[in-house]
């Protein structure tokens, strides 16, 4: 049987106003006004309302479809009023919300009840404006804290890179160059001169698992370590073992990987030796060599012990120092750099300082990544010769 405009439209009408309850149940359960019971009530309301705006546009709009709208409207009503006084005093913002409820559940209550004229829109209207101060109060306190908090990251970043060593002393035996990009505004990346004069240098570098300021602590507590060994700074196995014994037990269960190398000018001897740390790159009359010597993560286990490898210097050779940020980094693609690409690029640099070159790696790795995913270091050493090279055999 078709069904009049005239009648549709009234059905229609009708079953919208069974539509609106469905929104504000939603809300009330998501607001957590409704507590743990609207995880049940709040799907049963949906169907129950369905059902009403479904039948409605069927059957038309029956007396008892309205019934059943008011008792069950008051009654959740009454409930979200009940359980915001049972939540006790609460602070500022729950009172204001408490007292927008009240302007709103009294006269929607008064219109469910009463076939006197609407007032619970401006009720609603009172809700709204409670909601919405709390929510504009809230963004601002929000931004507040969030400024507070990026101005402490401030300070701990440049506090941390106040950590790091100025550029190395003029030598006439080494010429060094380190860069640190970290991730976020602090990071455990770390680089350290343990010596350096004409004769000798103590170049290490340090990478604590994990980022942001927790990492950045133990990065601090990682340079008063290897502080504490400065008299080991020959050895570098024993350095790293006394670093080793001073940080575990120490880092809440965060490692270190690192890596140091002592380098004699006038022996023209490097004495290098690792934690877990990727090799250290030697460029030499065009080509690379790898040089690996690796231990235990520092931090690991205590009593750790560690190997050096010595190897001798010729002049014009170029030590590279790196932490895993660089041939970790990814492209669009998901492709590593990889460590063929560093030292490809490596080699490109003989021609380039060691400023230069620690610049250039950084730049293309930059430029190769989607993002910068992991703290980036690069330390890059030089040895020129000894000023007064021991007589010829």
């Amino acid at each position: 049987m078709t069904i009049p405009p005239s009648e549709f439209f009234h059905r229609f009408a009708s079953a919208v106003n069974y539509l609106v309850p469905i929104p504000a149940f939603i809300f009330f359960h998501f607001a957590g006004f409704l507590g743990k019971l609207g995880r049940i009530i709040t799907p049963v309301f949906i169907v129950l309302f369905s059902g009403l705006v479904a039948t409605t546009l069927l059957w038309g709009s029956l007396p008892i479809f309205g019934t059943i709208n008011n008792l069950v409207i008051v009654a959740a009503l009454i409930a979200v009023l009940v359980r915001s006084f049972r939540r006790g005093a609460g602070d500022r913002d729950s009172l204001v919300v408490r007292g927008g409820l009240i302007c709103f559940v009294v006269p929607a209550v008064f219109d469910n009840l009463s076939p006197i004229p609407r007032i619970e829109p401006y009720g609603f209207a009172i809700l709204l404006a409670c909601l919405g101060y709390v929510a504009a109060r809230r963004t601002l306190q929000r931004d507040k804290e969030l400024g507070e908090i990026q101005q402490e990251l401030d300070l701990a970043r440049r506090i941390q890179l106040s950590i790091l060593p100025d550029s190395f002393p003029a030598s006439q035996s080494f010429r060094v160059a380190a860069k640190y990009v970290p991730m976020t505004s602090v990071a455990g990346d770390l680089y350290d001169f343990l010596l350096a004069d004409d004769q000798h240098a103590g170049l290490l570098i340090a990478d604590v698992s994990g980022h942001g300021v927790p990492a950045a602590l133990i990065a601090s507590m990682v340079k008063m370590a290897a502080i504490s060994q400065r008299a080991l700074a020959a050895h570098p196995a024993a350095l790293l073992a006394g670093m080793n014994s001073a940080l575990c037990g120490n880092t809440q269960g965060q490692y270190v990987t690192a890596a140091y190398v002592y380098l004699d000018a006038h022996a023209r001897e490097l004495h290098y030796s690792a934690a877990g740390h990727p090799a250290m790159f030697l460029l030499r009359s065009g080509a690379v060599t790898e040089i690996e010597e690796n231990g235990m993560l520092l931090a690991a286990v205590d009593g750790a012990s560690y190997e050096s490898k010595s190897l001798p210097l010729k002049s014009g050779d170029r030590l590279l120092l790196y932490t895993d940020g660089l041939v970790e980094a990814r492209n669009a693609d998901g492709k590593l750099f990889g460590e063929q690409s560093l030292v490809a690029e490596l080699k490109t640099s003989a021609r380039m300082t060691p400023s230069e070159t620690v610049d250039h790696l950084i730049t293309t790795v930059q430029g190769w990544a989607k993002s910068q995913d992991d703290d980036l270091t690069v330390l890059v050493c030089d040895f020129v010769g000894d000023p007064a090279p021991a007589a010829a055999d």
